[in-house]
């Protein structure tokens, strides 16, 4: 267990210096490459709140991405999420995306679509395939 503390604007301000890096799968360099799952994860190693990795998926695999969430972080409630907190998508059968919010109603994640790290609103159509919302261990 990691006793390292981290405050919610440490978290987004680090997430944020990742802006603009080019979207690929299973990347974890910033400014050269990094997806979803990446983005949050080297966010939380950058701020020494965990050492976990796994870049052994492809897109999409089952609910793998919910189950490693569920272990990893602490389910709460959406309406409760807060910036920090991340966004567990479920697009068709599958849990395939997170994103990072930022404010209340925004987001910072690294999307396919738009081939980099964007942050935009929280649209009332991306809420529709909200699935769960996590809090990340060691912010405060």
């Amino acid at each position: 267990m990691n006793d390292r503390i981290v405050t919610r604007k440490q978290f987004v301000a680090e997430a944020r210096t990742w802006m603009d890096t080019p979207f690929k799968m299973q990347g974890r360099l910033k400014g050269v490459g990094v997806d979803c799952a990446g983005l949050i994860i080297e966010t939380a190693r950058v701020l020494g709140l965990t050492e976990f990795d796994y870049t052994a998926y492809r897109r999409p695999k089952g609910d793998m991405m919910r189950e490693f969430a569920d272990d990893l972080m602490d389910p709460i409630r959406a309406d409760e999420a807060d910036a920090a907190d991340v966004m567990l998508f479920r697009w068709g059968n599958h849990s395939t995306h997170i994103a990072l919010l930022t404010g209340p109603r925004s987001v910072i994640h690294a999307h396919a679509p738009n081939r980099k790290v964007v942050e935009h609103d929280l649209s009332d159509d991306m809420l529709r395939f909200l699935e769960r919302a996590y809090h990340i261990r060691g912010i405060v």
